[in-house]
């Protein structure tokens, strides 16, 4: 065993630890030297890796050399500065040392128990952040509600479906499930779709309203309130709406005031998603774009995106957190707070575990104790609070804001530089720091312009310079500038806008010459 990996051991953690840490800060210094989106074709790792397992270890600097030589070609460089698809999902020097102290520490924190710690900082942070954005207190663990970290903003909508279609069937009677209605826009995240399927609720039961260019492709709430009218006179209950703040294809903003008033009138569960745009709520400025949130029974905004927390960290908070436990919580036997020293092959306890054993049974029964299992899908949990709790830390709210504040002035940058390419057209209002832009056919033909943007799209992300993404709406396909890289600067932002001008000049030629 002598010069083999241990399963743990402290210097051989520090000493590998410390290699692995260079080789990480070394691929930071070189980032932009590889192309953003991969360029391998499907099936190519397997042609480089062994068909079966080693028999014997081998170093970390063979593992490191085949990182280098195989794993780098097939990695789309999210945290490139040259990174401007979907939209970012932030590492930071903080983010990425909360994630190690939480790897080193690997707890599976289920219940307050398991480690007492990860759900009181969870618990804080949360509060923390809640109170950045001026939550109403309701979703403060002071009030009915609170903060939980999910993994992502889907499976905070789907933990949200469940608690409000079994609030619902509490009520109605578990046989009404077909029943139950659901509403959202054309805009709304696919993730509810999924939620839908998960949870039970009847295909033709799920409303997808229709957006368009007159709302700036926001849900209406005249649209709403007639749909709702039409479901209740054929005997259907609608239960939830979730409404978007920053939708995935354009930065929409949903009128959450008067979808509010149109939800509590009718009884309804009211969602906001604002897992991108919730972060810019940080700053005073933005903060307006979610008022309404005090009428909300949820809202999830994902750190993993735009606020510094490596992924995965997307934060829910909830109204009344008792719909979420009562949707979600089991108690097996082995998890059971019961107090049972005599039982079969027990081990004579200590005072002192007796009495903290029956200090969190009576703490757990009274309510005074969270065991986040009960507020999500899976039983086991990470101590995924340590790295939102360094970011606010180690950058404090005011660095914080100026990093948001940055990327919005990069895109209204590149909004101006579109804006003075007559051969280009800025498709929807920027609001945050997405530009939705496109290249105009020169014969004004819709099916031309769009083959001329997709093939402008592929020929862009082809020469590994940047990567952008597309989205289509009313028809039209649209390109995606997406800034909120934690390395993009002002001059990426304008060697971007070169690559696609030249690009943009080939096609064009092409067609000119055809």
């Amino acid at each position: 065993m002598d010069g083999e990996l241990k399963p743990m051991d402290a210097e051989q953690l520090r000493e590998n630890a410390h290699r692995m840490v260079d080789f990480i800060a070394d691929y930071y210094k070189s980032i932009e030297s590889f192309p953003v989106l991969s360029q391998v074709e499907p099936g190519y790792l397997g042609k480089l890796l062994p068909d079966s397992a080693p028999d014997h270890p081998e170093s970390l600097q063979q593992v490191l050399e085949d990182v280098q030589a195989k794993i780098f070609p097939g990695v789309t460089h999210w945290q490139s500065p040259n990174y401007f698809a979907y939209y970012p999902s932030n590492s930071s020097i903080a983010g990425f040392m909360g994630e190690m102290l939480s790897a080193g520490l690997n707890i599976v924190g289920f219940s307050w128990i398991t480690s007492p710690a990860a759900t009181e900082l969870e618990i804080i942070v949360l509060d923390w952040l809640a109170k950045l954005l001026n939550l109403p207190d309701d979703f403060l663990s002071t009030g009915p509600g609170g903060g939980v970290i999910q993994g992502t903003a889907s499976e905070a909508v789907l933990v949200v479906l469940l608690a409000a279609r079994d609030k619902f069937l509490a009520r109605i009677g578990k046989s009404s499930l077909d029943k139950l209605v659901v509403y959202s826009s054309d805009q709304t995240h696919s993730a509810l779709q999924k939620a839908c399927q998960i949870g039970g609720i009847y295909p033709e039961n799920c409303r997808v309203l229709k957006t368009d260019a007159s709302t700036n492709y926001a849900l209406s709430p005249d649209l709403l309130d007639e749909m709702i009218s039409q479901d209740i006179s054929t005997g259907l209950v609608p239960f939830l709406l979730c409404a978007t703040v920053g939708t995935t294809s354009s930065t929409a903003v949903d009128p959450l005031p008067a979808l509010a008033t149109v939800a509590k009138r009718n009884g309804m569960w009211f969602h906001i998603d604002a897992a991108y745009a919730g972060s810019a709520c940080i700053c005073p400025e933005y903060r307006p774009y979610i008022d309404g949130v005090e009428e909300a029974d949820s809202f999830n905004m994902n750190a993993h995106k735009w606020f510094l927390t490596n992924f995965d960290c997307s934060a829910l908070w909830i109204k009344d957190r008792k719909a979420l436990i009562q949707a979600l919580s089991t108690n097996p036997e082995f998890l059971k707070n019961k107090l049972n020293p005599h039982s079969s092959g027990t081990v004579m306890l200590t005072t002192r575990w007796i009495r903290c054993r029956q200090d969190y049974l009576q703490a757990s029964q009274a309510n005074m104790v969270l065991d986040y299992r009960d507020w999500q899908i899976p039983l086991g949990r990470r101590f995924r609070s340590l790295k939102l709790w360094m970011v606010l830390r180690l950058y404090g709210v005011q660095n914080l804001q100026q990093y948001i504040r940055n990327h919005i002035e990069l895109a209204r940058q590149f909004e101006d530089l579109v804006s003075q390419d007559p051969r280009f057209e800025v498709v929807t209002p920027r609001i945050f720091s997405l530009v939705c832009f496109r290249l105009l056919s020169p014969d004004n033909d819709g099916d031309k312009g769009n083959k001329l943007n997709r093939d402008l799209l592929d020929t862009v992300n082809s020469t590994g310079k940047i990567f952008i993404s597309h989205t289509v709406l009313s028809g039209t396909y649209i390109l995606r500038f997406a800034v909120g890289a934690p390395l993009t600067e002002e001059r990426h932002v304008n060697e971007a806008w070169k690559v696609l001008q030249d690009e943009a000049s080939k096609l064009l030629a092409t067609i000119q010459n055809n």
